[in-house]
């Protein structure tokens, strides 16, 4: 808490305190020119800081691109209406299907209001909590001095992220509980208080969120003001940049919108995006192109912004005060979308920390192997993301947990974890099966700092192998670091001896990946060729194409198989293949399956 005797020295002055924050150990207020002489001779007083006038980024009211309505094109259980699209991109139906949706999990919002009572979609969703930081009172739907739009952008936010209305709108996290927050005031040319956002944070993390989410930015600052730079996108700089890190600090997953200035002069992303833990979260559309208006990064620290993707055009949403949705742009819209996905992760693992979580989301993107300042690590993945795995410790114990999905059926009596400590060699072993969805596995001792790698293999139900990773990658840990990576170290090396990998997705349809190794044979070898042949047969023991003739040298290689290409024999139809890898002393086949 604050110092009180502080806080009651600057309250007899006549001064109106508006937050007490005790993160920064500070108050905000009212000051004429003289109590602001008066409050710097005060021997309490460190430093005063203006608070500054700024333009919030708001969201693209401007349809660019055509409403792109799409049609589930796999069976779900739910009925996601016009939500369908912003949904599937980033694989969020299956994830409900397994009956994960965020439940046990508490989802902070700091937006410009919201009429959630009268909203279908929101009207039985779970808020613990509500309060207006701008006229300080419980109130977050429009009230007199709001301008009349004032909550409609948090509402239509709230709607993206945990809205519950099937045929029309379904949100990743409408399972979940909510800490709703009125931070800003809509109309220009006010002072719009950075410590809002701040006192917000506090009491928010006062009532144990787990997860905030913004869809606010500060970049564009009216003439005449103590207006932050580009050199200022640092994460320490602006108020609400300290104050996400300081919440991040005590365990909040933190998420916000990247900023809609990427066709403006100022490009880059807005603080708070440029915290330091702080997941920003950029937009593209259906098709999993960057939207223009998406700003980007980097930090002037030099750090990748943003960190992830999620759909931010067309995405549909509630209207506030009415029974119907609508659809706009912007980053606002991606970030509920990627939140409500780290709700759902904390819900299927509640042990998940925040660092977890946040190494996890790195981890899901489809831009992980080579990220950038335009989309970061890529279009964020729910389904990735719940199975990707992850650690706990308790008791001195520690336990690798895992969720499989698969279109084609997993087999629990299948599925077998192979792992390496250290410079050991790879053992396999059966791990623990719940009966309905998680496998875990008790590692046995592991010295501090010892590097683990391992990777997983199972059959689906029509008996095709997989191996997750894929190809010869691995995952890895090092004891004492809870966070698991994708270990590409070895992805480059020159293999010790011949494989030839499962092909992958097994099932198949269209295409799959054979992935192969040719390794060194003899001392300084390195430029040896070996003559490499792959062919392909069908069930009678035809040849059906010729997949690789070459010399090559030692490494590992990929190569795609279609099955939707024509052969002597016609159109392949669908059924069981076998893959063969030869050279001059060796040779292994392996079968795979296509199903049309």
């Amino acid at each position: 808490p604050l110092n009180e005797s502080y806080v009651k020295q600057v309250e007899t002055m006549g001064i109106k305190i508006v937050h007490k924050l005790k993160w920064f150990n500070a108050v905000s207020c009212y000051l004429t020119g003289e109590q602001l002489y008066e409050v710097k001779l005060l021997p309490s007083v460190k430093k005063v800081e203006e608070v500054k006038k700024y333009t919030v980024s708001m969201p693209i009211e401007e349809v660019s691109n055509p409403v792109l309505k799409k049609t589930s094109s796999t069976k779900h259980l739910l009925d996601y209406g016009e939500s369908i699209t912003q949904d599937e991109l980033s694989q969020i139906p299956e994830v409900h299907d397994l009956g994960i949706n965020g439940s046990n999990v508490i989802i902070g919002i700091l937006d410009t209001g919201f009429r959630w009572k009268s909203v279908p979609s929101l009207v039985d969703k779970k808020v613990i909590a509500e309060y207006d930081f701008v006229q300080n009172d419980s109130v977050t739907a429009n009230q007199d001095g709001d301008r009349p739009d004032q909550d409609s952008h948090g509402t239509g936010v709230f709607s993206i992220i945990g809205g519950y209305s099937p045929g029309e709108i379904i949100g990743p996290a409408y399972g979940s509980s909510y800490v709703l927050a009125k931070t800003e005031y809509v109309p220009k040319e006010l002072n719009i208080e950075e410590d809002n956002y701040a006192a917000a944070l506090e009491w928010m993390e006062g009532l144990g969120v787990d997860i905030t989410t913004s869809s606010l930015g500060y970049s564009t600052f009216d003439k005449g003001q103590n207006s932050y730079t580009y050199e200022d996108m640092n994460g320490n700089t602006s108020i609400v940049a300290k104050a996400s890190n300081h919440a991040f600090d005590l365990g909040i997953s933190t998420f916000t919108s990247a900023g809609n200035d990427g066709n403006d002069t100022w490009h880059y992303i807005s603080t708070p995006a440029d915290a330091f833990n702080i997941i920003a979260v950029g937009a593209v559309n259906s098709f999993n192109t960057k939207a223009g208006f998406s700003s980007y990064g980097p930090t002037f620290d030099g750090r990748i912004k943003p960190e992830i993707t999620a759909m931010g055009v067309s995405v549909y949403h509630a209207v506030a005060g009415t029974d119907t949705i609508d659809n706009g742009n912007g980053t606002s819209y991606s970030a509920p979308i990627a939140a409500g996905i780290a709700g759902l992760l904390k819900s299927a693992f509640p042990y998940l920390t925040n660092v977890q979580i946040r190494q996890i989301f790195l981890e899901s993107g489809d831009n992980t192997e080579s990220p950038n300042n335009e989309v970061g690590y890529g279009l964020i993945s729910a389904k990735k993301a719940i199975t990707y795995p992850n650690l706990s410790e308790s008791d001195n114990k520690l336990t690798l947990h895992k969720i499989f999905i698969n279109d084609a059926g997993v087999n629990p009596q299948s599925v077998k974890l192979n792992y390496q400590v250290g410079n050991s060699n790879f053992q396999t072993v059966a791990i623990d099966y719940d009966g309905s969805l998680k496998y875990s596995y008790d590692f046995p001792l592991i010295n501090a700092g010892q590097k683990v790698q391992f990777y997983f293999t199972y059959n689906t139900d029509s008996g095709g192998e997989i191996r997750e990773p894929e190809g010869l990658l691995n995952y890895s840990f090092v004891y004492g670091d809870e966070k698991i990576v994708t270990d590409t170290e070895n992805k480059n090396e020159i293999p010790e001896q011949f494989q030839l990998m499962q092909n992958y997705p097994n099932p198949f349809n269209p295409e799959t990946t054979i992935s192969y190794s040719i390794p060194v044979e003899t001392q300084h070898a390195a430029s040896q060729l070996q003559h490499v042949m792959i062919k392909v047969y069908d069930i009678l023991g035809r040849e059906v194409v010729t997949l690789v003739d070459a010399y090559q040298q030692p490494g590992t290689y990929k190569i795609n198989f279609s099955g939707q290409r024509s052969t002597k024999h016609g159109q392949l139809a669908s059924g069981v293949y076998f893959y063969r890898l030869t050279t001059d002393n060796y040779s292994e086949t392996k079968k795979m399956l296509l199903i049309k």
